[in-house]
């Protein structure tokens, strides 16, 4: 239903509303400390050094200690460099002019109108490669139109399919990764995108390289994540005959997309390159699919014929549904604040705060969307979904007024679609609402926007017009000071006198927080090992945490690869259970070719344990397929050109960790777990 569908309904539902007097001035409230910048944290800078070895070194070097002796530790030879990180700095998306070209670098010092962006006010980089006049192959020119969308990064295993597209992303200066399976060339594409806002591309070849590419596409669409996934077809001539490898890429891994395609000719690839961006960036982003023949990509595109790229300017809000919403808010006993990933795609985390503060309503994340704000802000009440403590459910369902912000609302988020709950009166804002549930009650008002265009002008007419009086403002504030004990109460990680056997999960959660610096990007994998991390980890930056939504086995390495890419002075720690590395452990040596340092913790009890505790819940309690044998992580990465480390117990992590985060190359923390350990909420 469209906001103007459904405004005089949505009128109707704010009329019982009491509009407080708008003239007294808001009394600002004191911060704990200052919100550190989330535009700037999460800019793309480029690096004199490669591997970013010595800026590494230098951030995160007090973490080093003496070395253990008895430490199961086997340095392999060390690792030949890696591709050195792109030479410019990367724009942001609100710097680029209106056919995606990169704008002069004084244009970044205009107000910022897109949601999708990097760093706010960033400088844009040295001139990349312009759109060739001449002729040009429909390879470069697939290639040339994507990279004036944002790609900087495409990760595959090539293909001979798709040779002519390879050759064009080598011209036009993207980043080419050679992976070890096309599911995590694809996770990384992924992960990627949800971390710099940027779109990155993944490639795979016919029906075997594409159905591989299928798990990160799938989760790219369920993180709404900007992906360009090609898969290289058989030549036209082949196509309806049984060809090698052949498959109707379209109509199968294309389903899984928000868009896909296959151009039958020169003038259909051409709008095919201007619609692929269109669809992967506008609106709601995600992945889309292009299937092209290999005896295409040869093609020769015609001067004057290559692709016309055009912006849409994303959706704002009226003044008078910002109004709504903050009357909605400001009259309410215990509003809440729902934030999900647009507001971390949106680059806006700052004035979600902001805005938190000004009305003294206190937020929640999204399902791993933790980071949205800094945990440690006093308005912050935990994460919904997986590991979340029974207080923050408590707390949503208490609500008598809710701020749905940059959420889809899905069955996990929601507990089961019971937020928001029947009796609570929210708003939602997104850049595309979803179609909700039946069992979710009907929003008093939904407005189409994207979450840094409303947070600002919603932020900006409170620092203008004020709304809460002196007796609101003071009520408030002891209940949520209430709601934050009550939180970080439950959120407390105790029973670390465990003695074994193995290691206690929780002890290496609260481990990792008190060494890992405030900007370590901290991705997990799937499995019941990352309900440690989502009750007791605290993220004290916006965009540290990558984690999916789909929830997809495998994607923890994959995604931490993707991050040391872009970060490489920045530590970075994947959290993987011993069935989702086995899926991507060669990618392990992806990550040392690449001249990366990742950290790889493996939480190995040698089952699929999520699994098994939904099997021991079963009447009869049958376990089926869920135990695993053995594998030794450990010898594993070193022979994959890492370092790998075995810990049996707690005393000895914290000095593998402390030497992991300042060794040159990966290290796989190989973490024995016992088995009785099914999750945050058991005990053995």
């Amino acid at each position: 239903m469209t906001v103007d569908e459904t405004r005089d309904q949505e009128t109707e539902g704010l009329e019982a509303v009491a509009e407080p007097d708008p003239e007294p001035a808001v009394e600002a409230p004191t911060p704990p400390a200052p919100e550190p910048d989330h535009d700037a944290l999460l800019g793309v800078t480029a690096v004199a050094d490669p591997t970013g070895a010595e800026a590494a070194a230098a951030t995160i070097a007090e973490l080093a200690a003496p070395d253990v002796s008895g430490a199961d530790v086997e340095d392999a030879p060390p690792a030949e460099s890696g591709p050195s990180e792109p030479a410019e700095v990367e724009p942001a998306l609100e710097t680029l002019g209106p056919d995606y070209s990169e704008a002069p670098a004084d244009a970044a010092a205009e107000p910022a109108e897109a949601g999708a962006g990097l760093a706010e006010g960033a400088a844009a980089p040295a001139e990349g490669a312009a759109a060739p006049a001449e002729p040009m192959t429909v390879g470069r020119m697939f290639a040339d139109a994507i990279r004036r969308a944002g790609v900087r990064w495409a990760f595959t295993v090539p293909g001979e399919s798709f040779l002519g597209l390879l050759e064009g992303l080598e011209a036009v200066g993207i980043n080419v990764v050679a992976t070890r399976h096309e599911g995590a060339a694809s996770f990384m594409a992924e992960a990627h995108a949800q971390l710099t806002g940027r779109p990155a591309a993944c490639l795979g070849t016919r029906a075997v390289g594409g159905s591989n590419l299928a798990i990160g596409i799938h989760t790219a669409y369920s993180d709404s994540s900007p992906m360009f996934a090609f898969v290289g077809q058989v030549e036209r001539r082949s196509r309806g005959r049984e060809g090698f490898q052949e498959i109707d890429v379209a109509d199968t891994i294309g389903r899984l997309a928000k868009w896909s395609a296959e151009p039958a000719d020169v003038e259909s690839a051409v709008q095919a390159a201007v619609d692929a961006v269109d669809k992967a960036l506008n609106g709601r982003p995600g992945p889309v699919v292009l299937s092209i023949a290999e005896d295409l990509l040869d093609e020769q595109v015609p001067a004057g014929m290559g692709p016309h790229l055009a912006r849409v300017p994303p959706p704002r809000p009226t003044e008078e549904q910002v109004g709504q919403v903050l009357r909605l808010l400001a009259g309410a006993q215990r509003p809440v604040i729902l934030a999900g990933a647009g507001v971390l795609r949106a680059r806006t985390s700052n004035d979600l705060v902001r805005l938190a503060e000004l009305l003294r309503v206190p937020v929640i994340a999204s399902w791993r969307r933790g980071d949205v704000i800094s945990n440690d802000h006093p308005l912050y009440l935990g994460m919904t979904g997986y590991g979340s403590p029974p207080t923050v459910r408590a707390r949503l369902e208490a609500a008598d007024a809710m701020l749905v912000i940059g959420c889809r609302l899905g069955e996990i988020t929601t507990f089961g679609w019971s937020i928001p709950a029947a009796g609570t009166r929210w708003a939602y804002v997104d850049i595309a609402p979803a179609s909700l549930s039946a069992e979710l009650p009907v929003p008093q008002l939904t407005v189409t926007s994207d979450a840094r265009l409303f947070l600002r002008a919603a932020v900006a007419r409170l620092e203008t017009r004020g709304v809460l009086d002196a007796a609101s403002t003071d009520a408030r504030a002891g209940t949520n000071a209430e709601d934050r004990a009550a939180w970080e109460a439950a959120t407390v990680i105790d029973g670390h006198e465990w003695s074994g056997p193995g290691v206690h999960p929780g002890k290496v959660v609260t481990t990792l927080r008190q060494l890992l610096p405030d900007d370590a990007i901290v991705t997990t994998d799937a499995g019941s090992f990352g309900t440690w991390a989502a009750r007791g980890f605290r993220f004290r930056r916006p965009g540290t945490f990558l984690g999916s939504t789909s929830g997809a086995m495998g994607y923890g390495l994959p995604a931490a690869i993707a991050a040391g890419l872009v970060h490489r002075d920045r530590a970075v720690v994947a959290l993987v259970g011993d069935g989702g590395l086995g899926m991507t452990l060669a990618e392990v040596e992806t990550a040392v070719r690449s001249g990366l340092r990742t950290v790889v913790l493996a939480f190995d009890n040698q089952r699929y344990g999520m699994i098994r505790s939904y099997q021991d819940r079963r009447p009869g309690a049958a376990a089926v397929a869920t135990d695993l044998g053995p594998i030794d992580f450990a010898a594993a990465a070193r022979a994959l050109g890492a370092r790998g480390v075995r810990v049996e117990d707690d005393a000895s992590f914290e000095p593998a960790l402390r030497q992991a985060l300042v060794a040159d190359r990966p290290t796989v923390i190989h973490l024995v777990v016992d088995r009785r350990w099914e999750g945050v909420d058991s005990r053995p």
